[in-house]
């Protein structure tokens, strides 16, 4: 959540990404940062276990979602 308000605050748009047992947690950090709007994309837990190749089966799978919170327009 640090990364992407500090990008947000330069004008970058981001999209923090972390598994889902940590939503309400990175949801905390990015109302204490000062960016509330900010909502974590979530992906199925555990990670570190993963190999390489369901790590990134994983991240396409989340692939379509990035891309259109990258490039909404302002509601």
């Amino acid at each position: 959540m640090h990364d992407g308000s500090a990008l947000e605050e330069r004008g970058v748009p981001s999209v923090a990404v972390c598994t889902e047992v940590f939503f309400a947690a990175g949801k905390v950090q990015a109302r204490v940062l000062g960016h509330s709007d900010l909502e974590p994309l979530t992906v199925p837990h555990p990670i570190q276990s993963l190999t390489p190749d369901q790590i990134r089966e994983r991240a396409e799978g989340a692939m379509e979602e990035i891309v259109a919170r990258l490039t909404k327009t302002g509601e």
